[in-house]
């Protein structure tokens, strides 16, 4: 990089075009699962106050992760590293207007403060989807169905990728069935989460540390590794029956290890992990019955998850569903200027050809024709047109399919349909 170029921030994404029409095509899919389901797009603020953070996440994404700054008037505010508590905010500000249950959906840039590296920046998209209103077993089920749709959208079979389910209050229930103490639970909870992050002597060191008995880590581990355990869970088992239902129980597994991190979820939770869990969680999400009333509404039920861009990008590029990106892009039909005397020629044609609802760039100089069919050619148009004296003359276009070299001349009022068939057999 030249040195008299200012570099971006440390963290941030520069989407020039090929990366740009990734982002379109991966929020495409969403858009269409999302609204298969019946869900509505909403957006919040990128800004917030941090004191709606501070009060409901926890303390290492608020202290830790969060960009975090006083504003003029003194404020302390924050960039959002969440959708969750935004969305419930604004459910509490208009409860008694909305019509439950709520199904919404959105797609749009956070920030986090962390360390950038494989498939984490500090600067993420984030898909959001929430189902809120309804506290039924059923409504998770939808959820994880939706997820579960998205996978398949984008090409990604069951086996390879799967969404895997846990349920905290059957976890509370284990914990108190081998008695460890309600105070010490949310450190239990911790210790799961961090199993795969830690050898297994330092991980059993660290159980004995959050005042696990022997005994008592033999206990978790034996649950850690029961496959049937959501069988004593009355609201896993409806859930289980609901994505059968729904056709997706290929995708879904239970998994008692799934713990999730963040302290407001209060029963089903799941994450979306490819077969071999070489990445972090592809998504993550569940019940958070609590959070609506935290904030200063009633205490409205609801159930949700959030998908980041950058895992997924990499799963998919490993499972080699990346589309073809010049399929993506679709770049404009490019209008050649011939001279000068023409160039008003030329900008009305253009302007006639995206008036027929095609893309058009119009060429910005009368440069040599062979240096215009060459930047054309550059850029990805599958045509270019040519106005020149005879065609003028003649009330007629020449039209270029650049890929073929084969050249077409046609009556000015038929232009446009010849380039639609060019490019719907392209």
């Amino acid at each position: 990089m030249a040195k008299n170029i200012v570099p971006p921030v440390k963290g941030t994404v520069d989407f020039y075009p090929d990366e740009m029409a990734l982002r379109s095509w991966l929020h495409a899919i969403v858009r269409t699962v999302s609204e298969s389901f019946g869900y509505e797009e909403y957006e919040a603020p990128i800004l917030e106050s941090l004191e709606l953070y501070a009060a409901k996440s926890g303390d290492e994404l608020v202290k830790e992760q969060s960009f975090v700054f006083q504003d003029r008037g003194g404020r302390m505010v924050t960039l959002r590293p969440e959708l969750t508590p935004s969305l419930a905010r604004m459910v509490a500000q208009q409860e008694n207007e909305l019509v439950f249950p709520l199904r919404w959906w959105s797609y749009g840039p956070f920030w986090r403060y962390e360390r950038p590296q494989k498939g984490r920046t500090r600067e993420f998209f984030q898909w959001n989807i929430d189902l809120i209103g309804v506290g039924s077993p059923e409504a998770d089920a939808e959820l994880a169905a939706v997820a579960a749709r998205f996978f398949e959208a984008a090409g990604l079979p069951p086996g390879e990728i799967n969404v895997l389910v846990n349920n905290r209050r059957l976890m509370d229930a284990e914990f108190e069935r081998i008695g460890i103490a309600e105070n010490n639970r949310v450190g239990v909870l911790n210790l799961i989460d961090r199993r795969d992050k830690m050898s297994p002597d330092a991980w059993e060191s660290y159980a004995l540390e959050q005042g696990l008995s022997p005994s008592q880590f033999d206990e978790v581990c034996a649950l850690l590794g029961d496959d049937g355990l959501w069988k004593k869970s009355d609201e896993l088992v409806r859930f289980f029956g609901a994505t059968e239902a729904l056709g997706v129980s290929g995708y879904v597994k239970f998994a008692p290890y799934i713990i999730r991190g963040l302290a407001y979820y209060t029963g089903t939770v799941f994450e979306g992990r490819d077969r071999n869990q070489e990445f972090r969680a592809i998504f993550g999400g569940g019940r958070y019955d609590n959070l609506v009333g935290d904030v200063g509404g009633q205490a409205i039920p609801g159930v949700g998850f959030a998908m980041g861009d950058k895992v997924i990008r990499h799963v998919l590029e490993k499972y080699g569903c990346l589309p073809d990106l010049s399929r993506l892009r679709k770049p404009p039909v490019l209008v050649t200027v011939f001279d000068e005397s023409l160039r008003l020629a030329s900008t009305a044609l253009a302007a006639d050809l995206r008036s027929a609802g095609l893309k058009v760039a119009l060429y910005p100089a009368a440069d040599k024709l062979a240096k215009q069919l060459k930047y054309a050619d550059r850029i990805g148009s599958p045509v270019a047109v040519v106005i020149g004296p005879d065609e003028l003359a003649r009330g007629e276009v020449a039209v270029k399919q650049l890929a073929g070299r084969d050249q077409t001349s046609v009556k000015r009022g038929e232009v446009a349909g010849l380039i639609e068939r060019m490019l719907a057999g392209a």
